[in-house]
């Protein structure tokens, strides 16, 4: 069934903030209804940021606010969001209905007046929206007595997970944001600044390349608060014979790209060096196994094999990596819709994007390692950065 589009002539904000052309988005609806017919629903309904802004173009820091986007199988899609949020939803997507919740009214009865006015008896929602409560999940499956209600959790996700040449085009422009502010994080690394002093620059070179708001903060950490997984900067000063840890994920329309590297202030001690090629040994041969038609486990696999061989299985004991692409806080990655782990049998496919960071820890002492964002291709993988991997020492 055709998507009906918003005429641009009728109201000149519609589309203006918009990060991809309508046909884009009218594809991605037409993928929805596809699989939510599968389901046996008359509607999807999405709730999660992250799937709202691949279906539409939706972006706002207001996220937090309730929202929701119903993909009827016949009809237009309509989006409901916070009545102040109406002018940037028309802005950053092409949808011609878009209707509002006031404040002070609860966003569940709204959305419950909506489904009842277009006459959906059966309903596929998705359950696992960060940014939806147990109590307001409560008082919605209350509203909606009456309405079937299935479980159209993971519909868009499977969609999200190989991106289109257009979402390809923004991942490698924040790579090379990402590359930027690696770079000039480690020209900033010396005995004397504070990580805080690392952080703006890291933050700073990003802003600078282009990148827009982050999904995350950058991870900035020195000494033995680098032996802290996910620690980030508060005011340490560097010193001769600190590990520094830094990892940042930069964003072109909403879309990250990752990178990591280590920086050692003086010489390191010889563990240090042994874990770190280590860790490049183990991320190289991930690289190698990423291959389309493989499972998404034979990265982690072939890795794990490295590390296991090293010695270094307890400074690992984690996945080797994830998916990339669209983010919001709290996270900048795909990591629930795809792993590179044990088990995951999914196969991988051009299109598919990953973040992989090889790290080594002695816990509380220090952290080494090096990633990469990696685009699967038809014959292997394109690597996003072209930054050394190796350790610096200052």
């Amino acid at each position: 069934m055709p998507i009906a589009l918003a005429d641009a002539s009728a109201d000149p904000l519609r589309g203006r903030e918009a990060v991809f052309p309508a046909e884009e988005f009218a594809g991605r609806i037409r993928r929805l209804r596809t699989a939510t017919a599968d389901l046996g629903a008359e509607a999807l309904v999405l709730t999660g940021p992250e799937n709202i802004f691949w279906a539409t173009g939706r972006q706002t820091a207001g996220y937090f606010a309730f929202q929701a986007l119903v993909v009827p199988v016949e009809g237009a899609p309509v989006l409901l969001v916070r009545q102040l949020e109406t002018t940037g939803a028309r802005a950053a997507t092409w949808l011609g209905d878009i209707r509002a919740w006031q404040d002070g009214e609860d966003p569940a009865a709204a959305l419950a007046a909506l489904v009842h006015d277009l006459g959906l008896r059966r309903l596929a929602m998705e359950r696992t929206a960060w940014f939806v409560s147990q109590a307001l999940a409560e008082r919605i499956a209350a509203a909606l007595a009456g309405v079937a209600l299935i479980d159209g959790s993971g519909v868009a996700e499977r969609l999200r997970a190989v991106k289109s040449p257009a979402e390809l085009v923004a991942i490698r422009r924040a790579a090379g944001y990402a590359e930027a502010a690696i770079a000039a994080s480690i020209e900033a690394c010396r005995a004397g600044v504070s990580e805080n002093d690392v952080a703006a620059a890291m933050i700073g070179a990003a802003i600078r390349a282009g990148s827009e708001a982050m999904a995350m903060e950058p991870l900035v950490s020195s000494g033995p608060r680098s032996g802290i997984p996910h620690a980030t900067w508060r005011r340490r000063t560097l010193a001769s014979g600190d590990g520094v840890f830094l990892e940042l994920a930069a964003s072109h329309d909403r879309y990250h790209a990752a990178l990591m590297r280590s920086v050692w202030i003086g010489p390191p001690p010889a563990e240090a060096v042994r874990m770190m090629d280590t860790a490049e040994r183990a991320l190289e041969a991930a690289l190698e196994a990423l291959r389309p038609g493989a499972p998404c486990s034979a990265p982690h696999e072939a890795a794990q094999a490295v590390i296991d061989a090293a010695g270094y299985t307890a400074a690992f004991r984690k996945r080797i990596g994830y998916s990339m692409g669209a983010a919001f806080a709290p996270d900048w990655g795909e990591g629930a819709i795809l792993s590179l782990f044990s088990g995951e049998d999914r196969l991988l496919e051009p299109g598919m994007v990953f973040h992989l960071p090889a790290t080594l820890r002695s816990y509380g002492a220090y952290t080494v390692g090096a990633s990469e964002t990696v685009i699967v291709t038809d014959t292997g993988i394109e690597v996003l950065s072209r930054l050394p991997r190796r350790m610096t020492v200052r």
